[in-house]
């Protein structure tokens, strides 16, 4: 293997792939990337057996192709120092050694053999849809907070997406908050569904934060999944298991409705919140007409505070209590500027959604549990 590339170019591609590596590898050989060039494109690998990352870029100059497992960490630093310049890459395939060399320098790394890594299992009978890959980045970024770490029940510590003739919803919750993004414009033939793991889908809207309009296409068949965009390819094995039937839990009913500035809100949470216990982290809303008081306290350090917000409320005189950390992180995310908060009453979950439906081939609802009043 023999070629010259931009030393900007290579760092970030190893930086788009190395995302995945894992800190302590089953396998000595994932702590490797697998490079390959072939008819002037060079593609990197990395993977952690659960994930593979496969991302190319083209090269200009090539001398000679070939295979090779290098280390990662090793080569990443050592291009990292490099400014932007052009270098030179080339193996010696007697001494397993491969040989950087940069203006005033280079360096010599050893490497492995191409066929000890192995090998992203393949798609079987796989069904496929396409979105763009800013859709996608908001949808992970809308839900991700609210996956779970359970042990006991896997299938709540993914993003789920459920994918039906009329839409796409992708689903997280941890059985204290759910959140749904709901896309009308995506949409197949037949149903399916499967659950993204945490750590691909953070490696997903990482890569996708910056391609807009770029498609992004879906496959995915009862064990994987395989995200393909640009250049880049991401595989990962699904959560198996099957996700709790989260439509059933959505309140239909709700007479109390509270239409509020989804900042002015979040601002006066937080506020409030600091005065919450810190055991609980449980603030009250007291909603009146057209106004909400929120409070706080905790008795062991003798704090509290309140606050006081206009809004438009339709409905009774209540009392209802939320964790504030779930409430906060639920407005943060929601990209509204003004919001509905839809009650029935104080002991079931709040329906939390846009007071205008701006785009209608999108819509973001949360539910939040509340907690009992102490």
């Amino acid at each position: 293997m023999r070629f010259i590339v931009s030393s900007t170019d290579l760092l970030q591609l190893l930086l788009t792939t190395s995302r995945v590596i894992a800190s302590k590898n089953s396998l000595p050989i994932l702590d490797n990337f697998l490079f390959r060039l072939d008819e002037n494109k060079l593609t990197v690998t990395a993977s952690d057996m659960e994930t593979t990352i496969r991302s190319a870029i083209q090269i200009e100059e090539v001398a000679e192709e070939g295979e090779i497992a290098v280390p990662a960490k090793l080569l990443t630093d050592a291009i990292k120092e490099l400014p932007t310049q052009p270098i030179e890459f080339s193996t010696n395939a007697d001494k397993q050694i491969a040989n950087i060399v940069w203006q005033s320098g280079n360096a010599q790394i050893p490497f492995l053999s191409a066929e000890e890594y192995p090998q992203a299992p393949a798609l079987k009978e796989a069904k496929a849809l396409v979105m763009s890959a800013k859709v996608l980045a908001d949808g992970i970024n809308g839900t991700i907070y609210a996956t779970a770490e359970e042990e006991l029940r896997p299938v709540m510590n993914g993003i789920f997406f459920d994918i039906t003739e009329d839409d796409t919803t992708l689903v997280a919750s941890n059985a204290h908050k759910l959140v749904c993004f709901i896309r009308n414009d995506i949409k197949l033939s037949e149903k399916a569904s499967f659950i993204l793991p945490k750590k691909p889908a953070n490696i997903l809207r990482g890569a996708l934060a910056k391609l807009g309009d770029t498609d992004v296409v879906i496959s995915f068949d009862n064990k994987n999944a395989c995200f393909t965009f640009a250049e880049t390819t991401v595989v990962c094995r699904l959560v198996e298991g099957t996700f709790p039937a989260y439509r059933s839990i959505i309140p239909k009913n709700n007479t109390n409705v509270i239409t509020v500035s989804r900042t002015e809100l979040l601002n006066a949470s937080k506020r409030v919140a600091v005065c919450s216990s810190q055991a609980t982290a449980q603030i009250i809303f007291r909603l009146s007409m057209n106004r909400i008081e929120i409070t706080a306290q905790d008795v062991d350090f003798s704090t509290s505070a309140k606050e006081t917000l206009l809004c438009n409320y339709e409905g009774v005189p209540m009392e209802i209590s939320f964790k504030s950390t779930f409430l906060i992180e639920i407005l943060s995310s929601l990209p509204y500027d003004d919001i509905c908060i839809k009650l029935s009453d104080s002991n079931r979950a709040a329906l939390i959604e846009a007071a205008v439906d701006e785009n209608p081939d999108e819509a973001i609802r949360a539910l939040l549990m509340p907690m009992r009043i102490n």
